[in-house]
């Protein structure tokens, strides 16, 4: 039985491509390199901030990786002063949050985002009430895809992670929850691929918030 959802905030909880593309393009336009679309930043994202910095930077016209050590500390500090900028839940997102929590379901997030910023994006579109744990990028979790962040959730609630259910939008998303030995959900309103999710080990994809409470329900009659 699920007593339990784990889920991933970028793409999962919240569309943030803006907030990160805006910050990520006042960098390297610093350095004299060049902007990426916004589009871009759906493969730069998902494995933490210093590896999108990284992907942006090649992409932007620096290989070599000559700015990384500037350019990753500008981006945390930037971004810090403005983490909500065009961020918003996923329509259906907040009433699949507080009708599971109403059949007593454990609430998570694990997120590659720092954890300040996770902590304040959370809080901003559903309050302090909704999720029992949340967790961001520190130096004490390695970030996915190890899955020590959903293990010391399912640790924290008490609960075996075979009774959690980890959503994600990505192929990170996937390998972290098989690794954590969760039942693993792809959700296809993110930033990737149902091909790349698959691939990465999905036991069950979802087209809409709703139907993490129908897939819910048919894990509790099993």
């Amino acid at each position: 039985m699920i007593k339990a959802c784990i889920f991933d905030l970028d793409g999962t909880l919240a569309y943030t491509l803006d907030s990160m593309a805006v910050v990520g393009n006042e960098v390297v336009r610093k350095y004299g390199l060049k902007p990426m679309p916004i589009e871009n930043y759906r493969y730069y994202c998902g494995n933490g901030a210093d590896m999108l910095v990284k992907r942006l930077l090649v992409d932007a016209g620096d290989p070599e990786l000559l700015h990384y050590e500037e350019a990753r500390a500008l981006y945390r500090k930037e971004f810090d002063k403005d983490p909500f900028y065009k961020i918003q839940h996923y329509p259906g997102m907040p009433e699949t949050l507080k009708e599971l929590k109403k059949r007593g379901v454990k609430l998570g997030v694990c997120s590659n985002k720092p954890h300040e910023a996770a902590v304040k994006v959370v809080e901003r579109m559903f309050g302090s009430q909704i999720f029992d744990a949340v967790m961001g990028q520190s130096d004490s979790v390695r970030k996915k895809p190890a899955p020590d962040g959903p293990l010391k959730i399912a640790e924290q609630f008490g609960i075996k992670p075979e009774e959690c259910m980890y959503l994600g939008d990505s192929g990170t998303d996937m390998q972290t929850g098989k690794a954590a030995g969760m039942y693993t959900v792809g959700v296809l309103w993110g930033y990737r691929e149902k091909e790349e999710l698959l691939k990465n080990g999905a036991d069950y994809l979802v087209d809409s918030p709703e139907d993490i409470l129908d897939l819910y329900e048919e894990k509790c009659e099993e």
